[in-house]
């Protein structure tokens, strides 16, 4: 029996890997072992990012493809993984306007795709591997946030599509599907105690996620472990889904 190796290898860009979920890939990608590229669109981000061994914070933003391009001329050598956790949610409503809307799928839509083209000729062939961001409102949709969950919902069929389409040049594709995950931008729904009872009871696990646990599901998907997987959405989410 062929032994596969669960442990992630080489260098991999994680965009939007500097808080939240991207930053709980980035430092679990680097426990691994692996050399990360961490992209935020935020010059304060990367300069509030705590120095963490492995990892190497850039400027990146996944609507600007000059902005990509000079990102990618930073990473030297072949890179053996992108993880896709740019991303963007507009509240309040504002994702009922047009305009709103249209950007929030810029940013998690074409933002995604943009990542993908730029990034694959430097995977291509190399068995390398691609995880993109979806969500559990890729499934339920949401009666708040429809340009969030439009967007997300479109992550998925993406995934499924490029894992079809790229599956010859040795490119594998999947995405992870996060529940409901303790990071700043719930931090607002985890201290309202009325809001958050009804998350809770409806994940059986009845806990709020971390980011390292997405970040371990993520590792597995680039390691040799997964490298019969493509085209797979794994949802991490306590069981939120499954009820």
């Amino acid at each position: 029996m062929t032994s596969l190796n669960p442990t992630p290898r080489g260098t991999v860009l994680v965009t939007g890997g500097t808080s939240g979920i991207g930053a709980g890939v980035s430092r679990a990608l680097a426990a691994a072992g692996c050399r990360v590229y961490a992209g935020t669109v935020s010059q304060a981000e990367i300069d509030a990012f705590a120095p963490t061994p492995g990892i190497t914070p850039l400027r990146l933003d996944v609507t600007d493809g000059a902005s990509v391009d000079a990102a990618l001329a930073a990473i030297d050598g072949p890179i053996a993984g992108l993880v896709n956790c740019a991303g963007i949610i507009q509240r309040g409503g504002a994702e009922f306007e047009v305009d709103a809307f249209r950007r929030t799928l810029e940013v998690n839509l074409v933002g995604t795709m943009r990542m993908c083209l730029a990034v694959k000729p430097r995977l291509a062939g190399s068995g390398a591997a691609i995880v993109n961001t979806a969500s559990m409102l890729s499934t339920f949709g949401s009666p708040f946030v429809p340009g969030y969950a439009a967007s997300k919902g479109g992550v998925v069929q993406l995934t499924k599509s490029l894992a079809a389409a790229w599956a010859t040049d040795g490119v594998r594709v999947n995405a992870v599907a996060p529940g409901w995950i303790a990071t700043p931008l719930t931090q607002q729904l985890q201290d309202d105690e009325a809001r958050a009872a009804p998350i809770l009871q409806r994940t059986p696990m009845g806990r709020w996620g971390q980011p390292d646990e997405i970040g371990a599901v993520v590792c597995f998907l680039l390691s040799d472990a997964a490298r019969f997987m493509t085209g797979a959405v794994m949802p991490v989410d306590g069981g939120y889904s499954a009820v």
